[in-house]
C-alpha cells in the first residue's frame, strides 16, 4: 500500500487546514492509522491515531483541537487541525499501524511522503 499525505500550506495562527491521507494499493478500512509530524531539528512525534472502530488518541500538544476521521469508501484518512499555533509548524505524516505501541513510530509502517505545515504568528 502506498500513502500520500497532502493539504498541508501556509496558515496563520489561530486558523485551520485539514490534512488528508488516501492510500492506493489496498483498503486498510480495518486498519489502525497514525498522524506523526516532524519538526525541524526535532525527531518525529505522535500526533494521533485512529482505529478501525473509529476510537481515536492524541497527543497532549494537540488533544482538543485536531480531529482524526476516515472515509473508508474514499481510502482515505483526515486530520482536522483547529486553532493552530506556530509550535505545529512541522512535516506531518500518515502511516499504517502494524503492532506495538499506538504512539510509537516504529510501530507504524508505509509512511507516506510528508505534507508540509507551516503556522506563521
Amino acid at each position: 500500500v502506498q500513502l500520500q499525505a497532502f493539504g498541508g500550506g501556509l496558515v496563520q495562527a489561530g486558523g485551520s487546514l485539514r490534512l488528508s491521507c488516501a492510500a492506493s494499493g489496498r483498503t486498510f478500512s480495518s486498519a489502525r492509522m497514525g498522524w506523526f509530524r516532524q519538526a525541524p531539528g526535532k525527531e518525529r512525534e505522535f500526533v494521533g491515531s485512529l482505529n478501525w472502530s473509529g476510537a481515536t488518541y492524541y497527543a497532549d500538544s494537540v488533544k482538543g483541537r485536531f480531529t482524526i476521521s476516515r472515509d473508508n469508501a474514499k481510502n482515505t484518512v483526515y486530520l482536522q487541525m483547529n486553532s493552530l499555533n506556530p509550535e505545529d509548524t512541522a512535516v506531518y505524516y500518515c502511516a499504517v499501524f502494524t503492532r506495538g505501541t499506538f504512539y510509537s513510530q516504529s510501530s507504524y509502517d508505509n509512511w507516506g511522503q510528508g505534507t508540509q505545515v507551516t503556522v506563521s504568528s
